[in-house]
């Protein structure tokens, strides 16, 4: 299944890495983007990720929440985000139904790993609707983090 822009986001409930539940619905009224990424301590991940630690607060001065989204479980992803001091959630896809669901899935992955997120980005608005929509093919490319505050500007 593909997410497009103007549909309603696919909704989810995942376990952050405090093992807490974690759905959409949680951010509704305001901004959200959620960034799927193939793996934990991965070097394209890890420098992905980090960047949006050193810029939250463009996303949070746009009334904008992000999350991560992998499939690692949230024991990994807890570990991932202390050595890396992440002031974002961290969500599992363990069951990795939230990757098939917009889209952002490998079926064969490297080293032949089935079933891994693709690097995506998704900005979902104040009432659900997606807003943009990013899935790249390859792992080694980083969403175009220009684009996606674009569109949360025009948000506002």
């Amino acid at each position: 299944m593909n997410v497009t822009v103007g549909a309603k986001a696919p909704s989810f409930s995942l376990l952050n890495t405090e093992k807490q539940k974690v759905s959409l619905e949680d951010y509704k009224g305001q901004n959200l983007v959620i960034l799927f990424f193939p793996l934990a301590f991965t070097s394209v991940c890890t420098a992905e990720l980090c960047s949006i630690r050193d810029n939250i607060g463009t996303y949070n001065d746009l009334n904008t929440a992000v999350v991560g989204i992998s499939v690692d479980s949230p024991f990994t992803l807890g570990k991932f985000k202390a050595e890396q001091n992440l002031n974002f959630p961290l969500l599992s896809d363990f069951n990795k139904d939230i990757s098939q669901a917009y889209g952002a899935f490998y079926e064969n992955f490297v080293l032949d790993l089935k079933g891994v997120s693709k690097r995506s980005a998704f900005v979902v608005d104040k009432e659900g609707v997606v807003r943009y929509a990013q899935v790249l093919e390859s792992a080694g490319d980083l969403p175009d983090f220009e684009a996606v505050k674009n569109t949360l500007n025009g948000l506002q």
